[in-house]
């Protein structure tokens, strides 16, 4: 079970995502906090596993909670919620170490997704033992947040790229581009970008298929 601190300044909202992270299987809340000098002492009496963190509270930004976290030694992790969608505040979530960064308002779904991510990469890294670099990579690729928007290149959108990345998750065996760009419903030039991009950051590979004649079909596997 993955303890939860919900933290929010509006007692309506943080109401509204306690009850989400509670339909979650394998997730429970265990307290709430409204600012953040209560959310550090919230954290040092409960030992939560993940923080769901608002950046606008009262008394501090959300970010200088983290700091005061990792100052006092508490390892839990962070998932940002919040309706800061300027690029310099996920940059910064991702510098300080969040594990993901969700824009208000945002729905029951996609919290679930999120939270199902996160249980995924905790277990894997629970799991995994490095024995040389490849491991250490594998490690790495699977436990990236996927907040930092502004790291995919121009003209990829992010929630064409959470779409290519559960077709290609959830199908068995390889895609090509053509493939994928049909489950997702883009053309298969714009699929091939997505791939490409999820092999470039190594969270896919790309295999090479040779037929009779012409150039080898390249086929993708998701590593995550």
């Amino acid at each position: 079970m993955i303890d939860v601190l919900v933290v929010d300044d509006d007692f309506m909202v943080s109401r509204i995502h306690c009850g989400f992270v509670g339909r979650i299987d394998g997730f429970r809340v265990v307290g709430t906090a409204s600012t953040g000098a209560e959310a550090v002492a919230r954290v040092d009496e409960l030992r939560p596993d993940l923080v769901l963190l608002d950046l606008y509270l009262p008394d501090m930004f959300g970010l200088d909670v983290v700091t005061r976290l990792r100052a006092a030694r508490h390892d839990c992790d962070v998932l940002v919620i919040s309706a800061a969608r300027e690029a310099e505040a996920v940059r910064r979530a991702v510098r300080y170490g969040a594990v993901n960064y969700l824009l208000k308002p945002f729905g029951f779904d996609e919290l679930r997704a999120r939270l199902e991510q996160y249980a995924a990469r905790r277990d894997t890294l629970r799991g995994t033992l490095v024995s040389d670099q490849a491991d250490v990579d594998r490690v790495l690729s699977r436990t990236g947040a996927h907040i930092a928007t502004s790291a995919l290149p121009r003209g990829l959108s992010p929630e064409t790229a959470e779409l290519v990345e559960r077709a290609l998750r959830e199908h068995i065996g390889n895609l090509s581009a053509a493939e994928c760009g049909d489950l997702v419903g883009i053309s298969r030039v714009s699929a091939r970008r997505y791939l490409e991009h999820f092999c470039g950051t190594g969270r896919a590979e790309v295999s090479l298929r040779y037929g009779a004649a012409g150039r080898p079909e390249r086929r993708y596997t998701w590593l995550g």
